[in-house]
Order: C-alpha cells, then sequence, then structure tokens
C-alpha cells in the first residue's frame, strides 16, 4: 500500500506540467535601430553579418600589455567583490534546488515509542487500577505532499530559476567591470607616474633659470622683480610635485584593492603610457546585436522573468490545494513483536483545502506581483536606454579623442618652440623675464594636457569595451 501511495504521488508531481504564468514577452527595445550619426562619430557600424563584435573578443586579446594582463588575472584571481558575487551565485543555486525539491515528495522514516497512563478513575479495568501502556512502531511517511496541479510550485520554481540565472549574469557583469576598473586604475597611474616626471623635470629647469637670474640679478642685469618671478615658477613646480606624489602613491593603493594582493612596485614601474595600445579597429554591431547581450540587460531579462513566474504562482493560490500525507510500517505494543506478522499499519490522509474568504489575502498577492512584473518591465527598458547612452557616448568619444590628441600634440610643439624663442631674445636682451615666464607655463600647461588626453582617449576604449559586453573570458 506504501509504495502504491508513493508512487501515485510522484507520478502526479512529474506529470502535472500546468502553470498559470502568463506568457513571457520581450518588451520592444525602447531606442532606435542604429547608433546616432554626426560629426563626433567616426566609427563605422557594421550591419554584415557574420563579422565579429567587441564583446566577442576576451580581455587577454584586448589588452595587450604583460603588466596590465597580469594585475587583470590577479584581480581575477583574488578580487573580494568578485569572489562576493561568485559566491552569490551558489547561494542561488542552493535556493533553486531547495525549491525544485518541492516538486518531490519528501519521504522520511522514524522509528518511535509511546507511553501513556491512564489514571484509575478513568480505567476500564475490573477492579479499577491504573494503567500504563506502550505502544511501540517503525515506519516510513510522507508529509502534507502537495500534488501541483495548478502549477504554483512549478511557478515559484520557474522563478527561482531565473533568479539564479540571473545572479549569473550579475556576476558576469562585476567581472566585466572589474576588468575595466583595473584597466583604467593602471592607466590612472601611468598618467599620474608620467605627469610626476614631467613636473620634476620642469622643477629642475626652473631651478636652474632660478639661479641664473639670481646671478644676474647680483650683477645688476636682471631685477628683483624677475627673481621674484622665477622663484614663484619654482615654487609652483614643487607644489605640482607634492601633489603627484601623492596622487601616485593613492593609485597604487587603488590597485591593490582591486587586484586584491600585494602588487609589486617593479613590475608597475616597466609600464608606459606611451607605448600603451589596445585593440580599436572592429566592428561595433547594431544595438539589437550588442545590447541584448550585455550581461546587464540579460541579467533584467531574467529578474524580469522571475516577476513574471510569481504570477503564475499568485494565481494557483486561488484554486484548491491537494496534499497526501501517509505513513506505512509497523505497530506494536511490545517491541520485541514489532516486526512480526500482523503489526502491519497504515495511514492515508488526503486533504483538500478551498480557499473561501482571506479577506483579499489572495487578490492583493497577486495584484503585488502584477504590479512587480511591471516594475521589472520599466527596470528593463531603462537598463536598456542607459546602456544604448553609454555606448553612444564611448563611441562619440573615440571619434574625437584622436583628433584631441593630434591637435594637442601640435599644440605642445608650438608652445615648445615659443619658449624657446623667448628664451633666446631674453639671453639677448631684447624682451623682458615675463614673456619666458608666460611660453614656460603655457609650455607646461600643455604637456599636463597632452598627458590627461593620452589617459582619457585610452581610457574610453577600455569603457567601449565594457560597454559593448566584452571581458567574459
Amino acid at each position: 500500500m506504501f509504495r502504491t501511495l508513493i508512487a501515485l504521488s510522484t507520478a502526479t508531481a512529474l506529470l502535472s506540467g500546468c502553470t498559470l504564468i502568463p506568457d513571457s514577452l520581450r518588451p520592444d527595445q525602447p531606442v532606435p535601430n542604429s547608433w546616432p550619426q554626426g560629426p563626433a562619430y567616426k566609427t563605422e557600424v557594421s550591419a554584415e553579418t557574420g563579422k565579429s563584435l567587441w564583446g566577442d573578443i576576451g580581455w587577454q586579446d584586448f589588452f595587450t600589455d604583460p603588466v596590465l594582463r597580469h594585475l587583470i588575472q590577479q584581480s581575477l584571481d583574488n578580487n573580494r567583490d568578485l569572489r562576493v558575487a561568485a559566491l552569490n551565485i551558489e547561494v542561488a543555486q542552493a535556493s533553486y534546488r531547495v525549491t525544485r525539491a518541492d516538486l518531490l515528495p519528501n519521504v522520511s522514516a522514524g522509528v518511535s515509542e509511546t507511553q501513556k497512563l491512564t489514571p484509575r478513575q478513568l480505567s476500564s479495568t475490573v477492579p479499577q487500577k491504573a494503567v500504563t501502556t506502550r505502544n511501540y512502531g517503525a515506519n516510513l511517511g510522507v508529509t502534507s505532499f502537495e500534488l501541483d496541479l495548478f502549477g504554483r510550485l512549478r511557478s515559484l520554481e520557474e522563478q527561482a530559476l531565473e533568479k539564479y540565472l540571473a545572479t549569473e549574469e550579475a556576476r558576469t557583469s562585476t567581472q566585466i567591470s572589474l576588468v575595466a576598473e583595473v584597466a583604467n586604475a593602471y592607466l590612472t597611474l601611468l598618467g599620474d607616474r608620467k605627469l610626476l616626471a614631467l613636473t620634476e623635470e620642469t622643477l629642475q629647469s626652473r631651478e636652474r633659470s632660478l639661479e641664473l637670474i639670481s646671478r644676474s640679478f647680483e650683477r645688476g642685469v636682471d631685477s628683483r622683480l624677475d627673481v621674484a618671478q622665477a622663484r614663484s615658477t619654482v615654487e609652483t613646480a614643487r607644489t605640482n610635485r607634492a601633489t603627484y606624489l601623492r596622487l601616485v602613491d593613492q593609485d597604487k593603493n587603488a590597485l591593490v584593492l582591486l587586484v586584491g594582493a600585494p602588487v609589486d612596485d617593479s613590475e608597475l614601474n616597466a609600464g608606459n603610457l606611451d607605448t600603451m595600445r589596445f585593440v580599436e579597429d572592429l566592428p561595433v554591431g547594431l544595438p539589437s546585436e550588442v545590447l541584448l547581450r550585455r550581461p546587464d540587460i540579460v541579467e533584467a531579462e531574467h529578474t524580469l522573468n522571475a516577476s513574471n513566474a510569481n504570477i503564475g504562482a499568485a494565481r494557483a493560490a486561488f484554486f484548491p490545494t491537494v496534499s497526501l500525507t501517509a505513513t506505512g510500517g509497523y505497530a506494536s505494543p511490545t517491541l520485541s513483536n514489532l516486526f512480526q506478522a500482523g503489526s502491519g499499519a497504515w495511514t492515508f490522509a488526503p486533504q483538500i483545502t478551498v480557499p473561501v474568504f482571506d479577506a483579499g489575502r489572495n487578490q492583493a498577492n497577486l495584484d503585488s506581483a502584477k504590479a512587480s512584473r511591471d516594475i521589472a518591465v520599466a527596470q528593463y527598458e531603462k537598463a536598456i536606454q542607459s546602456a544604448f547612452r553609454e555606448v553612444a557616448d564611448a563611441l562619440a568619444a573615440k571619434g574625437t579623442w584622436t583628433d584631441q590628441m593630434i591637435s594637442q600634440n601640435a599644440l605642445v610643439e608650438a608652445t615648445s618652440d615659443s619658449y624657446r624663442l623667448s628664451k633666446a631674445r631674453y639671453d639677448r636682451g631684447v624682451d623682458s623675464y615675463l614673456t619666458v615666464l608666460d611660453s614656460q607655463r603655457s609650455l607646461y600647461s600643455a604637456q599636463q594636457d597632452l598627458v590627461s588626453v593620452q589617459v582619457s582617449r585610452l581610457s574610453n576604449l577600455v569603457t567601449l569595451y565594457k560597454v559593448l559586453g566584452g571581458g567574459r573570458s
């Protein structure tokens, strides 16, 4: 009898595939079908099939610098945020297994002993006396197993599965962000280190100029004003040097946090901003190809599906619930006779619960589930809109940073010539030292801006790679 009950309940559970989950429809993309066009967008967007997208390239192929590769690999091995994201996947996976286990009967075995004392006043013995009775039992049982006739449990299983898949995509998104953060932190370090070297070189040059002007003042050639102006440029350079010394060490600290382990200074010193190169000339693809492959968009879609599945569970609550409780085994008043012939016992207690009056609880749960689904739809659409804006901004920047760097290089050359000529005129006594100072300040400022443009241009390539969904492998 017991085996029959178990087989019946298991078959019912496996064959009960009906759910009340609404049809899942992916909302239309609330963005244009093509990327923006204009003077800033110099990257040709390829619509041809069969071409690789940026997201198809692993970070090992995109980042060619060996030092940066090693830093990224270290971060993937040690970063605590990424470790938490991986552990969140394990939590979601375990939660899914728990929910899925509810679809099958929970069979438990038990051995029991019951002792009961009947007082003399209630005893049926003649003459009346207190009686102690003992019962022993051994059985297997299925307790309150719900037959999922209307798909409530399967809806909850679907919801747990979608949450698990969303967590996996969240980890992928965290990994891509981590790769980009490490690359940008390394670029910032290289930029600040180059600015520090430029400032130290400028400080040495200005200290030599101050020494020469001080000697000229002692000979009565230059004025005290020239000395004061020269000294101000020296102190400005010293102030900037202190700033960049601080920034370089803070940049290293940021890298240590991202990498999750100590960073070798000798390894960092091998990097050079001027030789840093990333892959640039790759087809981008259309928005429908790019946006729907981004892990954060896929995560939002799984979250939407989970909210949709929750509606099915809320709908099933309006229908009757059928549950089974069954046990089969042996019972005997004496332990020695527990397993003898004739001591077999079983119970079978099916229960049907029909919701009659719940003060609107089920309807409220259904309304809440529908509202949560509508929120997930809005969040999915917002994620697509934000992704479109991020890619469009990065494409616009990619089309202009190269031109800006070329112009900035030309500006550095022009200010360098201006400084050289003004210095020559001052040495011949044709111009005042104020002209030299202005040219010197302009040159130093142009050189600083060039370094900033170099860092920004490379950082934008990293950002573009990130927003196009790269770095999965």
